[in-house]
């Protein structure tokens, strides 16, 4: 999983926003708004090609969750920034 290139994430208050940048923005126009967790997997995507199971792995290390929970959240995430064109 890979978020594609040309998406930035800026932290606004206490959410993150993230947009499209250059030739990508004219494909997605919208903005994300992410909290500290989706921020922290959009944080795992964007920097590099990483399956779920390794992004669980992090993710369980950060945030002291279980494998299932973390399994579960992160591939309903992912699926929801594929269903967008987020996703490479």
């Amino acid at each position: 999983m890979k978020i594609k290139k040309g998406f930035v994430l800026e932290k606004v208050g206490e959410s993150y926003l993230a947009c499209a940048t250059g030739k990508l923005a004219r494909e997605f126009s919208g903005l994300v708004k992410l909290n500290e967790t989706g921020a922290f997997i959009w944080g795992l995507f964007a920097n590099g090609d990483i399956t779920l199971e390794v992004a669980a792995d992090k993710m369980i290390a950060e945030y002291d969750i279980s494998r299932e929970i973390a399994l579960r959240d992160i591939e309903a995430f992912a699926v929801n920034l594929k269903k967008n064109g987020i996703l490479e």
